[in-house]
């Protein structure tokens, strides 16, 4: 990526927002956009997170994935404290704009979970479409990478980067 971005485009009409080159990314009342990485290589799905103006332009710039942490308020690059970073390969962005998935290449032990797993979504729901399930998560691909209390300490484990 590595680009210098001027000022996004303005939003125009529906036609340029669907059909037209310009990258005029739509916000939410909070001012930011839901993001979805996946792994560049296997198209597996890492993570969803949230960008604001400036995350995504430090994105878009550098070539590395930056983030808006709802929960801290705070601009955030992907692996600045725990080294799994994220290389972004590809932005694309939606029909209207209002949201983004990331190709990514994690770097570090390859975990994008701030609880050291691959990816954030290793539970699944069983009983889906089957009502005499139990209902409960059970952990898939559930390995972790590294241990998140070593890493952000005990008390900042639940946060992550």
């Amino acid at each position: 990526m590595r680009t210098k971005i001027e000022p996004f485009a303005a939003r125009s009409d529906v036609t340029d927002i669907e059909e037209g080159s310009e990258f005029a990314p739509k916000f939410n009342g909070d001012g930011l956009i839901p993001v979805v990485a996946c792994d560049a290589r296997s198209g597996a799905l890492l993570m969803l997170a949230y960008m604001n103006e400036l995350a995504l332009r430090k994105t878009v710039e550098t070539g590395e994935a930056h983030y808006w942490s709802r929960s801290r308020g705070v601009l955030w690059r992907k692996g600045e404290t725990s080294g799994e970073t994220q290389r972004v390969e590809a932005l694309l962005t939606d029909c209207d704009q209002d949201a983004i998935v990331l190709h990514v290449q994690v770097g570090g032990r390859g975990a994008t979970c701030h609880t050291g797993r691959k990816s954030c979504f290793y539970r699944q729901l069983q009983g889906v479409a089957d009502p005499s399930a139990s209902g409960k998560l059970i952990v898939v691909n559930g390995e972790r990478l590294f241990d998140p209390t070593r890493i952000y300490g005990k008390d900042d484990a639940a946060s992550g980067d």
